[in-house]
Protein backbone atom coordinates (compact mmCIF):
# COMPACT_ATOMS: atom_id res chain seq x y z
CA UNK A 1 0.00 0.00 0.00
CA UNK A 2 1.43 3.26 -0.79
CA UNK A 3 -0.57 6.33 0.85
CA UNK A 4 -1.21 10.18 -0.70
CA UNK A 5 -2.92 12.84 0.33
CA UNK A 6 -6.98 12.21 -0.24
CA UNK A 7 -5.88 8.80 -1.55
CA UNK A 8 -3.94 5.45 -1.04
CA UNK A 9 -2.85 2.76 -3.72
CA UNK A 10 -4.20 -0.37 -2.70
CA UNK A 11 -2.58 -3.83 -3.51
CA UNK A 12 -4.68 -6.47 -4.46
CA UNK A 13 -3.38 -9.91 -5.82
CA UNK A 14 -0.88 -7.63 -7.32
CA UNK A 15 -3.20 -4.67 -9.44
CA UNK A 16 -3.11 -1.54 -7.35
CA UNK A 17 -6.25 0.36 -7.18
CA UNK A 18 -5.90 4.08 -6.41
CA UNK A 19 -8.74 4.57 -3.67
CA UNK A 20 -9.73 7.77 -2.61
CA UNK A 21 -10.93 8.50 0.94
CA UNK A 22 -11.73 10.24 3.73
CA UNK A 23 -8.83 11.05 6.11
CA UNK A 24 -9.92 9.05 9.09
CA UNK A 25 -9.76 6.22 6.82
CA UNK A 26 -6.44 6.83 5.25
CA UNK A 27 -4.74 7.32 8.83
CA UNK A 28 -6.30 4.20 10.08
CA UNK A 29 -5.26 2.04 6.62
CA UNK A 30 -1.86 3.86 7.20
CA UNK A 31 -1.36 1.75 10.52
CA UNK A 32 -1.96 -1.42 9.02
CA UNK A 33 1.15 -2.00 6.75
CA UNK A 34 1.45 -4.95 5.52
CA UNK A 35 -1.32 -6.11 6.88
CA UNK A 36 -4.52 -7.50 4.96
CA UNK A 37 -7.61 -4.39 4.80
CA UNK A 38 -10.90 -4.27 4.05
CA UNK A 39 -12.77 -1.46 2.47
CA UNK A 40 -16.17 -0.68 1.69
CA UNK A 41 -15.90 0.83 -1.40
CA UNK A 42 -18.53 2.93 -3.77
CA UNK A 43 -17.46 3.29 -7.63
CA UNK A 44 -18.21 6.29 -9.44
CA UNK A 45 -18.49 5.67 -12.71
CA UNK A 46 -17.84 9.52 -15.01
CA UNK A 47 -17.47 10.18 -18.75
CA UNK A 48 -13.83 9.85 -18.47
CA UNK A 49 -13.05 7.93 -15.29
CA UNK A 50 -14.16 5.20 -12.76
CA UNK A 51 -12.68 6.36 -9.24
CA UNK A 52 -13.23 3.85 -6.41
CA UNK A 53 -13.77 5.46 -3.01
CA UNK A 54 -13.21 3.49 0.30
CA UNK A 55 -14.01 3.58 3.91
CA UNK A 56 -13.41 1.63 7.14
CA UNK A 57 -16.78 1.66 8.13
CA UNK A 58 -20.06 0.92 6.30
CA UNK A 59 -21.57 3.59 8.05
CA UNK A 60 -19.49 5.90 6.41
CA UNK A 61 -19.57 4.63 3.06
CA UNK A 62 -23.53 5.04 3.52
CA UNK A 63 -23.15 8.44 4.61
CA UNK A 64 -21.08 9.24 1.68
CA UNK A 65 -23.50 7.72 -0.34
CA UNK A 66 -26.30 9.78 1.04
CA UNK A 67 -23.97 12.68 0.18
CA UNK A 68 -24.23 11.59 -2.80
CA UNK A 69 -28.22 11.91 -3.33
CA UNK A 70 -28.07 15.57 -2.62
CA UNK A 71 -27.84 17.14 -6.20
CA UNK A 72 -24.68 19.62 -6.66
CA UNK A 73 -22.55 16.97 -4.13
CA UNK A 74 -20.06 15.07 -6.19
CA UNK A 75 -17.94 12.78 -4.79
CA UNK A 76 -14.98 14.77 -4.29
CA UNK A 77 -17.00 17.45 -1.99
CA UNK A 78 -18.34 14.48 -0.14
CA UNK A 79 -15.01 13.13 0.77
CA UNK A 80 -14.46 16.81 1.69
CA UNK A 81 -17.20 16.90 4.15
CA UNK A 82 -16.55 13.93 5.52
CA UNK A 83 -12.71 15.35 6.37
CA UNK A 84 -14.30 17.72 8.56
CA UNK A 85 -15.44 15.71 11.32
CA UNK A 86 -16.54 12.18 12.30
CA UNK A 87 -20.08 10.83 10.13
CA UNK A 88 -22.50 11.18 13.81
CA UNK A 89 -20.98 14.83 14.09
CA UNK A 90 -21.92 15.89 10.68
CA UNK A 91 -25.03 14.11 11.38
CA UNK A 92 -25.90 15.93 14.11
CA UNK A 93 -25.36 19.35 12.81
CA UNK A 94 -27.77 18.22 9.93
CA UNK A 95 -30.04 17.27 11.98
CA UNK A 96 -29.97 20.54 14.19
CA UNK A 97 -29.70 22.13 10.99
CA UNK A 98 -26.39 23.88 11.60
CA UNK A 99 -24.95 25.02 8.64
CA UNK A 100 -21.97 26.62 9.71
CA UNK A 101 -20.64 23.40 10.50
CA UNK A 102 -20.95 22.41 6.87
CA UNK A 103 -19.39 25.40 5.91
CA UNK A 104 -16.13 24.74 7.38
CA UNK A 105 -15.99 22.55 4.44
CA UNK A 106 -13.60 24.53 1.19
CA UNK A 107 -16.04 24.30 -1.76
CA UNK A 108 -19.44 24.38 0.62
CA UNK A 109 -21.00 27.51 0.78
CA UNK A 110 -23.82 28.41 3.29
CA UNK A 111 -26.16 27.91 0.37
CA UNK A 112 -25.24 24.46 -0.53
CA UNK A 113 -25.30 23.36 3.49
CA UNK A 114 -28.68 24.65 4.08
CA UNK A 115 -29.53 22.34 0.94
CA UNK A 116 -27.91 19.72 2.10
CA UNK A 117 -29.58 20.20 5.61
CA UNK A 118 -32.53 20.67 3.52
CA UNK A 119 -32.25 17.04 1.85
CA UNK A 120 -30.73 15.06 4.23
CA UNK A 121 -32.37 16.26 7.61
CA UNK A 122 -35.41 13.71 7.63
CA UNK A 123 -33.17 10.61 6.35
CA UNK A 124 -31.12 11.07 9.18
CA UNK A 125 -31.65 9.13 12.47
CA UNK A 126 -29.87 11.14 15.15
CA UNK A 127 -30.20 10.79 18.77
CA UNK A 128 -30.92 13.96 20.82
CA UNK A 129 -27.28 13.26 22.85
CA UNK A 130 -25.43 12.88 19.46
CA UNK A 131 -26.69 16.70 18.82
CA UNK A 132 -25.59 17.94 22.40
CA UNK A 133 -22.42 15.91 21.68
CA UNK A 134 -21.55 17.82 18.57
CA UNK A 135 -22.17 21.09 19.71
CA UNK A 136 -19.66 20.08 22.79
CA UNK A 137 -17.16 18.82 19.82
CA UNK A 138 -17.16 21.91 17.93
CA UNK A 139 -16.88 24.35 20.97
CA UNK A 140 -13.53 22.25 21.95
CA UNK A 141 -12.69 22.45 18.31
CA UNK A 142 -12.63 26.27 18.44
CA UNK A 143 -11.26 26.16 21.61
CA UNK A 144 -8.16 24.25 20.20
CA UNK A 145 -7.86 26.55 16.99
CA UNK A 146 -7.70 29.39 19.52
CA UNK A 147 -4.43 28.02 20.97
CA UNK A 148 -3.32 27.87 17.47
CA UNK A 149 -3.67 24.13 16.32
CA UNK A 150 -4.95 23.15 12.79
CA UNK A 151 -8.49 21.69 12.31
CA UNK A 152 -7.44 18.87 11.47
CA UNK A 153 -4.89 18.29 14.72
CA UNK A 154 -7.81 19.43 17.04
CA UNK A 155 -9.76 16.75 15.10
CA UNK A 156 -7.22 13.87 15.53
CA UNK A 157 -6.74 14.96 19.41
CA UNK A 158 -10.64 15.07 20.04
CA UNK A 159 -11.05 11.43 18.13
CA UNK A 160 -8.45 10.32 20.89
CA UNK A 161 -10.16 11.62 24.14
CA UNK A 162 -11.88 8.71 25.55
CA UNK A 163 -15.47 8.89 25.74
CA UNK A 164 -15.78 9.31 29.18
CA UNK A 165 -14.95 12.51 29.76
CA UNK A 166 -17.97 13.97 29.24
CA UNK A 167 -17.03 17.89 29.81
CA UNK A 168 -16.41 20.45 27.01
CA UNK A 169 -13.27 21.65 29.56
CA UNK A 170 -11.98 18.03 30.24
CA UNK A 171 -12.05 16.99 26.53
CA UNK A 172 -9.90 20.29 25.59
CA UNK A 173 -7.86 19.54 28.90
CA UNK A 174 -7.06 15.97 27.26
CA UNK A 175 -6.76 17.05 24.21
CA UNK A 176 -4.13 19.28 25.13
CA UNK A 177 -2.05 16.80 27.15
CA UNK A 178 -2.35 14.91 23.98
CA UNK A 179 -1.14 17.13 21.42
CA UNK A 180 1.45 18.22 23.62
CA UNK A 181 3.38 14.57 22.98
Amino acid sequence: MHKESGFAIIDVHGVGYKVFSSAETLSRVATKKNVSVTLWTHLAVRDDALDLYGFCEKEELEFFELLLSVSGIGPKSAITILNVASVRSIKSAIVSGDATHLTKTTGIGTKKAEKIILELRDKLDVLDSDIGEQKEIADAIDALLGFGYSRREAQDALRKVPRLITSTEAKIKEALKLLGR
